[in-house]
């Protein structure tokens, strides 16, 4: 990740084992590029387990794998700005890996919720969401990360499916939790692309 006045503001930077991993990181051989494509790979097991694998275990892995996935996008940000490893590369590191794992989480839940075009919808509309923001840094104007449905709003929505789809299966025996997932990040990066676009607008508007 490269050196950037515009983040993703993002509680858990402050706490303390957050920034003791960093820490740690930051002394090692560990590039934050290398961490970034690492969350990739989470996305990619989580993703396998939720689509492939139809049972408790595989919902509880992609639950824990969209975390860990998470906790890489926190950890990037952190060795490369506080770590002092900032790269020529970084933000293309710190763009790319990212579409990549929304895309496989997203899609594989339209599969899992048995909806196939929803998850291709939703990994289309997340990517526009990031689209929209990045067009607007483009302007010169700061980086709007605003939601109803930014990432971290996008993969708390797919844990918390994993989770609550765990439970509908051993309590009433549905399958309703895993569509209304995919359905709530569809409409909801729609939104927030139309929330972010609007707020590009007025500030536009403001500075003629």
């Amino acid at each position: 990740m490269g050196k950037s006045s515009e983040r993703r503001p993002i509680a858990a930077r402050g706490s303390g084992w957050a920034r003791a991993s960093s820490a740690a990181l930051a002394r090692s051989r560990v590039t934050p590029n290398q961490i970034s494509v690492l969350s990739i790979f989470f996305a990619a097991v989580g993703a396998a387990m939720l689509a492939w694998v139809p049972s408790t275990a595989g919902l509880l892995l992609c639950a824990a794998c969209v975390q860990l996935r998470l906790l890489c996008n926190l950890l990037d940000g952190m060795v490369a700005m506080e770590g002092g490893k900032q790269t020529p590369t970084g933000a293309l590191y710190n763009e790319f890996p990212d579409r990549i794992a929304d895309s496989l989480l997203i899609v594989s839940l339209g599969y899992a919720a048995g909806l196939p075009w929803l998850g291709w919808l939703g990994a289309l509309l997340a990517a526009l969401t990031a689209y929209v923001r990045v067009s607007g840094g483009s302007l010169g104007l700061a980086q709007d990360f605003r939601g109803p449905m930014a990432k971290q709003h996008r993969m708390a929505v797919i844990t918390l499916a994993c989770l609550l789809a765990v439970a509908e299966r051993h309590s009433t025996g549905t399958a309703w939790v895993l569509p209304a997932a995919a359905w709530i990040i569809a409409i909801g990066s729609l939104l927030t692309c139309v929330t972010r676009t609007r707020a590009i607008a007025a500030q536009l508007r403001g500075n003629t």
